[in-house]
């Protein structure tokens, strides 16, 4: 055992509640650099629980999926009916998941709610996780099969298909919430996507109301729209593209004015902040505080590899308004995050924190 690692068990011996920020200060290392150390102790056996987490002040709850993303790039013009050379990369992925290790390289403290398999997907989304997240808050199924989405990418980037086997995640109900009041209750946000069940989204958006916390809805697809809450008002973010929200309004999005009309739809149903995201052509955010405003995206010369980009933009949305900033300058944090995730081959792009982050803005 090395002494860092004896002075991290001192410390927790003398308090199971201590929280991996305050283990940091005492210390003089980086949180993950913490989280490293102790993911190591209890691999070891020396710690058998994180109870000292539960006492964490404030964190964000990410809630909805964690799986294993697969991807097959088509190295020629993709041919249905034939067979198509390609090379395959694997990463963890899923919505929640993503958002969550985003937000954990950007300095945040945050824990993962989701469910999975007792397989080795798991293991792997595990091992690629456990640094920037809790994972104690994640409900294994040894029946079920971990999530997965695997899709098909062309030579540029762009995807041709995908498949999404999001099962597990019909076992997120309010009863399993409920074992996390707790932790839930202590939260400084609450982010959940709608791979959850419509009355879990629906529970979380009670209880955020009830206990003054706010709420981000992610929908992750235009057929799960209709796992929106049947009641809005209340909901602190929608993050959401063109096409779900052309679903949920049965509404064509042609133009600039019918993109602002759309935002003004939704927060005519009482939602706090919204953006409607429109590939190439950037956002659409507003509250009736700040106004509505079209952000441009970022041009992005070279895509490597568009899975993930979503799920960084609204990463940084999230990231932008817990530090006080203006509609604007969230938008555009979101567009800068989305835009490095694009040119990079992981669904979260590596060299993402805070300070990086900072400096993409000021370039």
């Amino acid at each position: 055992m090395t002494e860092k690692e004896q002075t991290i068990l001192d410390l927790i011996r003398k308090n199971p509640y201590v929280s991996q920020q305050e283990l940091a200060q005492i210390l003089g290392l980086s949180r993950p650099s913490i989280a490293n150390i102790i993911s190591g102790l209890i691999k070891k056996g020396n710690i058998l629980g994180r109870a000292y987490i539960l006492n964490e002040s404030q964190h964000v709850i990410c809630i909805g999926g964690a799986n294993i993303d697969r991807k097959f790039h088509v190295k020629e013009k993709a041919q249905l009916g034939t067979s198509n050379p390609i090379y395959a990369t694997q990463n963890a992925g899923g919505v929640a998941r993503n958002i969550a290790e985003n937000l954990g390289r950007l300095g945040l403290e945050v824990s993962l709610i989701s469910t999975s398999g007792a397989d080795k997907d798991w293991s792997i989304i595990e091992e690629a996780s456990s640094l920037y997240m809790n994972l104690e808050t994640v409900t294994q199924f040894p029946e079920k099969s971990t999530g997965s989405y695997t899709a098909v990418l062309d030579s540029t980037g762009e995807l041709i298909i995908a498949l999404a086997d999001m099962e597990v995640y019909e076992a997120i109900t309010p009863d399993l919430l409920l074992k996390h009041d707790v932790i839930l209750s202590r939260s400084k946000c609450i982010m959940v996507d709608l791979n959850c069940p419509k009355e879990t989204v629906q529970f979380l958006c009670h209880f955020a109301k009830s206990h003054d916390i706010p709420i981000v809805l992610i929908p992750v697809s235009s057929p799960k729209m209709n796992r929106l809450p049947d009641d809005l008002d209340g909901v602190t973010w929608l993050i959401t593209n063109r096409d779900e929200s052309e679903s949920y309004f049965h509404m064509e999005i042609n133009n600039e004015e019918d993109w602002k009309n759309a935002v003004g739809k939704w927060l005519s149903l009482g939602i706090a902040n919204v953006v409607i995201t429109n590939g190439k052509k950037g956002s659409m955010i507003g509250n009736k505080t700040e106004g509505i405003f079209q952000v441009p995206s970022i041009e992005t010369k070279e895509i490597v590899d568009v899975t993930g980009a979503g799920d960084a933009f609204s990463s940084a949305v999230i990231y932008s308004w817990l530090e006080g900033k203006s509609l604007i300058e969230i938008a555009k944090a979101g567009s800068i995050n989305a835009s490095k995730t694009l040119q990079s081959s992981y669904t979260v792009r590596q060299d993402l924190s805070a300070e990086k982050l900072q400096k993409d803005m000021e370039e």
